[in-house]
């Protein structure tokens, strides 16, 4: 299995996700719509285990095998939002989203070798990436619940304020979490916890902004306007995840494979 074979997988999911969202919001059967979802998610999840098989090893090393498995989880993230608060559209924006990241693989695919360099060659290398990844889908979904919230109006929205804060609350904890791994990894294979990496040093400003859309409201930010950190904090989470590569300064980043 290869790069060659996911457009087929990717628009068989497509199709599962949207005709699956379109049914929750159409069909008058409770199962049809979650049915199909699933069955996209089955699809999309096979391709990522084929091509672990394939590679030998997980694909998390690049960015283009990181977004693979972000347009995954992000739809799992959605539909199990979904599925506990019953906002249909968190599932539309999730599938939404993960077609952005879907077409842009398709447009730009990478190939790559079967070997990891020994540093990668860990039983942290899954934990780290996946957590990060988990984390980076929750704080997404609750930046669209933000966007949405402060375009309609917080007057008939409030109930989606235990929604985004669940998921900044989840979000975060799986983000301090893959920073925890990370350290420890980082111990073992270059024999310091923390080097001030610029790597290391946007994931630490990224967890800091969303501890600050926490404690916020504690400082007296009105709710409204705390909201306002959301799409700011996800651009500092892009520039971790996507970004730092690009900056001069991390030209000689342990980060940069």
């Amino acid at each position: 299995m290869n790069w060659n074979e996911f457009i087929f997988f990717a628009l068989i999911s497509v199709v599962f996700w949207y005709t699956g969202v379109l049914s929750l919001y159409k069909s008058k059967s409770k199962w049809m719509g979650d049915a199909l979802i699933i069955i996209g998610l089955l699809v999309f999840g096979s391709f990522i285990v084929a091509l672990w098989q394939s590679l030998g090893h997980p694909p998390m090393r690049t960015m283009g095998e990181t977004r693979l498995l972000y347009s995954l989880f992000l739809v799992l993230v959605g539909y199990i939002t979904y599925r506990r608060w019953r906002y249909k559209w968190i599932m539309a924006y999730s599938v939404a989203v993960s077609t952005v990241f879907i077409i842009i693989n398709l447009l730009k695919p990478e190939i790559h070798t079967t070997n990891l360099m020994p540093a990668l060659q860990s039983i942290w290398f899954v934990p780290h990436v996946t957590v990060y990844i988990i984390s980076y889908a929750m704080l997404g979904a609750a930046t669209i619940g933000a966007v949405i919230v402060l375009y309609k109006g917080t007057e008939k929205r409030m109930g989606y304020f235990e929604l985004i804060d669940n998921l900044v609350y989840i979000g975060l904890g799986f983000l301090i979490a893959g920073m925890l791994m990370g350290a420890v990894w980082a111990k073992e294979a270059w024999g310091d916890y923390w080097t001030w990496d610029p790597k290391e040093v946007w994931a630490f400003i990224t967890a800091a902004s969303y501890m600050l859309y926490i404690h916020a409201p504690k400082a007296g930010v009105s709710r409204k306007n705390s909201l306002w950190i959301l799409p700011l904090a996800f651009i500092l989470l892009l520039i971790t995840w996507l970004g730092v590569s690009y900056l001069p300064a991390a030209q000689g980043s342990i980060h940069v494979y």
